[in-house]
């Protein structure tokens, strides 16, 4: 017993020794994180090789007095082991400067100076992007997640429902025509009365209400068509004379459709009581609403694309914002129906046309809104008992014209009291109880307006006589329209689903 006693001694004398040995070396174990900083070209830094030796001597200190033969051949199998680890970037604050010599620094330890646009938050990301696991996606801050998707906003709600009217033609890919591009951006040049007839198109199985060019210059090749076989069409009427898209989201009769003022929509309504703004491109609805009445008239605000005013059979006309789809104002009159509204300039008033009419005369036949209060200006504007299908500005002076189902056109004045012009009469065409349409050329020069015989008439509108009359359909024309860049041209259509353009 006192031999093996000495022998273990006499083991564990030696191995203290060598550890003496090796803490004479210079070595802290009881702070093996200092021992790991080294210098090195005058700065005081840390390498992951040394921090790998100092765990190891650490761990070896405490395996000194309690040597095992069996551990000590464990760990001479891990030894033996080849394991990479990932180089790591330890933190600044590890890092000792000192005065000396510039220091050779490995390219995960050379410092970086940001440029006068660039932010740490840039310099992270742009560390991260290189360096991302597989399966793990980097942060991104709450910001540009805002920006990106606009849904977070609203807790997750879709936006679908609000309307982005914004430049013109955002995402719109069609493409401009040949005729057309020369004339982008040009003056207007004196309207022409055309002569010839171009296309004739007569896809739509029911009567046709209304034809209207797109506003927008780049694509006012475009046609748009609202017809009683509850379809909306969009028509390519200068270069092919075709139908490109076709439109059936209403269940009924379509009544009145607008481009949108950016030309990438279409607002329709119908005797459905549905209104719909639809994507021209992709045909996705933008906005859809419920009226309480059937619609039969719409127009959108001359300063604001996100509102609009619809009226109908109903004694009220309603104001709409696009953006919360919800209606936002209520114009109330003693009237059963709206037949036309008009916007005066700048938008602050409009004027509605509704079918009140007494033995002698039409009281609120015309009568003129304040937009903000809701409240009537005057409802004494026009006192002959006709009701009056059709209103239309003209582009230039501050007047407008009223289509009656008298047979002629009356001439109003744009300001209070909204007199009436009894000198000029626009007359010799027959409306016969068709909500027959007339509009300005774009230079204000010509007044044309359809008629029940399905001809069309040509005004002067300095002088009110008749330019020029022709046959251009069978049935009622009840609709033609200028174009807007295209000073000869036309666009017609009939009581017999037919749309002809005239150059």
């Amino acid at each position: 017993m006192n031999s093996l006693v000495a022998y273990d001694d006499s083991d564990s004398e030696t191995d203290a020794g060598k550890s003496e040995d090796a803490l004479s070396s210079g070595a802290n174990l009881d702070n093996p994180a200092m021992s790991a900083v080294g210098s090195r070209g005058g700065f005081d830094t840390i390498s992951e090789s040394q921090i790998q030796s100092v765990d190891y001597m650490a761990e070896s200190k405490r395996n000194i007095s309690h040597s095992n033969p069996f551990l000590d051949c464990i760990e001479a199998n891990k030894k033996s082991l080849t394991v990479v680890h990932p180089k790591k970037a330890y933190p600044a604050a590890l890092q000792m400067a000192a005065c000396g010599p510039e220091p050779s620094w490995s390219p995960l330890q050379k410092p970086q100076v940001l440029s006068e646009n660039e932010t740490s938050s840039t310099k992270r990301a742009h560390e991260d992007s290189g360096a991302t696991l597989q399966g793990l996606r980097p942060y991104v801050p709450k910001r540009l997640r805002k920006e990106k998707n606009p849904e977070a906003e609203n807790g997750g709600e879709s936006t679908s429902n609000s309307a982005r009217l914004g430049v013109a033609g955002d995402g719109m890919s069609i493409k401009m025509s040949k005729y057309i591009m020369p004339h982008v951006g040009s003056k207007y040049e004196g309207t022409i009365i055309p002569r010839n007839l171009v296309f004739h198109m007569s896809e739509h199985r029911g009567p046709i209400n209304v034809v209207r060019w797109c506003p927008v210059q780049k694509w006012s090749h475009m046609l748009l068509s609202a017809s009683m076989d509850n379809t909306v069409k969009v028509w390519d009427a200068v270069d092919r004379g075709c139908c490109l898209k076709t439109y059936s989201c209403h269940s009924s009769a379509v009544r009145d459709a607008h481009w949108s003022p950016s030309g990438s929509g279409i607002l329709s309504g119908g005797f459905d009581s549905m209104l719909h703004l639809t994507d021209v491109e992709t045909g996705a609805q933008v906005f859809s609403g419920r009226s309480e009445f059937r619609i039969g008239t719409l127009k959108f605000h001359p300063a604001d694309p996100n509102v609009f005013i619809c009226g109908g059979f109903s004694p009220e006309v309603r104001a709409w914002d696009i953006r919360i789809c919800k209606a936002i104002k209520a114009y109330k009159a003693a009237v059963q129906q709206t037949l036309d509204i008009m916007f005066l300039p700048e938008g602050k008033e409009f004027l509605t046309s509704t079918d009140a009419v007494s033995q002698d005369s039409a009281d609120r036949t015309i009568i003129a809104w304040d937009f903000q209060t809701g409240a009537k200006i005057s409802n004494q504007i026009f006192h002959e008992r006709y009701t009056c299908p059709c209103l239309t500005p003209h582009p230039k002076d501050l007047v407008f014209v009223a289509q009656t189902n008298g047979n002629y056109m009356a001439l109003f004045s744009s300001l209070r009291p909204y007199r009436i012009n009894k000198r000029k009469r626009y007359e010799g065409h027959k409306v016969e109880g068709f909500a027959v349409g007339c509009e300005f050329s774009p230079d204000g020069t010509l007044l044309v307006t359809g008629s029940s015989e399905g001809k069309v008439f040509f005004y002067c509108y300095r002088t009110a006589r008749i330019v020029r009359v022709w046959p251009v359909h069978e049935s009622a024309c009840v609709s033609a329209t200028f174009h807007p860049v295209l000073s000869s041209l036309l666009a017609t259509c009939g009581w017999n689903g037919e749309i002809k353009i005239w150059e």
